[in-house]
């Protein structure tokens, strides 16, 4: 079935990971990726092709995606009562277990559909909490998860199909006088809410504390950051060999990993692998990894790491810069590293990538090309965010020069009649004990006494 508007585009099914609570065996699915007014067919079928990852990450193989145009929402059913009776006329055709929508489904849409179309149907948002639920591995990671899972399920619970583990009977307790199966749901997953976020919250201030002792110190801190599957893990373990588990898959990262990497010149830093972006990522996501995503926003500065081989790739760069936006660490020095250059899909995305955005670098982490140019532009980097300073220190202040020695790097060090003379790289916030002693050079403009 093929027109004009209502378009359909088979796809070989694919290898993924079962999903545990929906079946034992291999799940077949329909992909419904709505195109708003105006959209261009292009655009609609890079959101497709994500959906699609999505959906196979997440362990079902797909069996088509179809594109529908959406000139007016529908406040019932979202696509006007046509497509309905099309798409169950799809559903006749191709038996398949699920019904996946790229768009964001209320409640209430939601259980309009799966009653038209008498079939579990769920959303875009609902399929990554799938593969976040399925990814999280550490305390942190799976009480975030199970965090937004319990939101976003909440106010669902009388669909007809529930996809995701809502808790039914999972905790023990009897029912109020006159309460009923549903009412007794909702209280007992408020409750769960309330008592994950006191858990999360103790173990986000153990994070918090082991970030203030990196920050405390005196080696500069950088995050990697950018799009899912964009090779952010694999340049962390070509960098350190910090062992971080690598796949070919979206998500494959959740839990931030740092560790110590030395540059050429002999200085060295910290590098934090962070979860990666994606567009439209779930606001509840958002919320519950926002300590995982703050490795960005206390880091001295960032390399966003862009995928050459996406189709879409300075969406992709946006998208990440939006998140950065919404962490509020924009302001920060970035290296935009251009990876799986031995891959490539566009290359006028890429030259207009260059033009756009500097310092940029061109990299295969996977061929090992490109590594030593990186390292080099974050040895510059690092520099230019710690000039070297020189300052005069009093002969009887060695207290001073211990905290030089223990806070920064010194390059120079002479004993003088008028004094020590240190010149140093130390960053800003060790700075403060030191501001009297400063000396400027002829190119430096010493502050006026007002």
């Amino acid at each position: 079935m093929e027109t004009d508007h209502f378009e359909q585009k088979e796809e070989n099914s694919s290898k993924g990971k079962r999903i545990h609570d929906i079946g034992e065996d291999k799940q077949k699915a329909l992909l419904m990726v709505i195109m708003e007014n105006n959209e261009e067919k292009a655009h609609a079928q890079v959101r497709g092709e994500e959906l699609s990852s999505l959906v196979e990450t997440m362990g079902p193989s797909v069996i088509s995606t179809t594109y529908i145009p959406l000139r007016e929402a529908n406040s019932a059913t979202l696509i006007g009562s046509g497509k309905v009776q099309e798409i169950k006329a799809l559903i006749d055709q191709q038996s398949p277990d699920l019904i996946i929508f790229d768009h964001s489904l209320n409640p209430r849409v939601q259980r309009n559909l799966e009653k038209e179309f008498d079939c579990c149907v769920i959303d875009r948002d609902e399929v990554i909490l799938q593969i976040f639920a399925d990814r999280a591995a550490t305390k942190e990671s799976v009480l975030q998860v199970e965090l937004a899972r319990l939101e976003y399920s909440l106010p669902r619970l009388s669909r007809r199909w529930a996809n995701l583990s809502q808790q039914r009977g999972g905790v023990k307790g009897s029912k109020g006088e006159g309460e009923t199966q549903l009412e007794l749901d909702h209280r007992q997953i408020k409750d769960k809410i309330v008592l994950l976020k006191t858990q999360l919250k103790k173990v986000q201030q153990q994070r918090t504390i082991q970030r203030n002792q990196r920050m405390n110190g005196n080696v500069p801190m950088g995050a990697i950051v950018g799009y899912t599957n964009s090779g952010k893990s694999s340049l962390l373990n070509a960098l350190s060999n910090a062992g971080v588990l690598v796949e070919n898959k979206l998500f494959a990262t959740l839990d931030p990993t740092t560790r110590m990497v030395k540059l050429p010149g002999g200085e060295e830093i910290l590098l934090s692998d962070t979860v990666g972006f994606v567009s439209d990522l779930p606001h509840n996501l958002v919320d519950s990894f926002k300590s995982t995503l703050e490795e960005a926003k206390y880091a001295d500065f960032l390399i966003i790491v862009c995928d050459a081989s996406h189709p879409d790739m300075i969406n992709c760069y946006k998208t990440t810069v939006k998140v950065l936006e919404e962490l509020g660490c924009t302001d920060k020095p970035a290296i935009v590293m251009i990876n799986k250059m031995d891959a490539i899909y566009d290359q006028f995305a890429v030259s207009r990538m260059k033009s756009l955005y500097s310092p940029t670098v061109e990299t295969s982490v996977k061929n090992n090309q490109g590594i030593e140019e990186l390292l080099k532009q974050i040895g510059e980097t690092i520099h230019e965010l710690c000039p070297t300073t020189h300052y005069r220190i009093p002969d009887n202040r060695y207290d001073l020069i211990a905290h030089i020695r223990r806070t920064g790097q010194v390059e120079t060090l002479d004993y003088t009649d008028n004094g020590i003379e240190v010149g140093a790289r130390i960053q800003k916030r060790f700075q403060g004990p030191l501001e009297g002693f400063r000396m400027f050079t002829e190119e430096e403009e010493e502050p006026s006494e007002e």
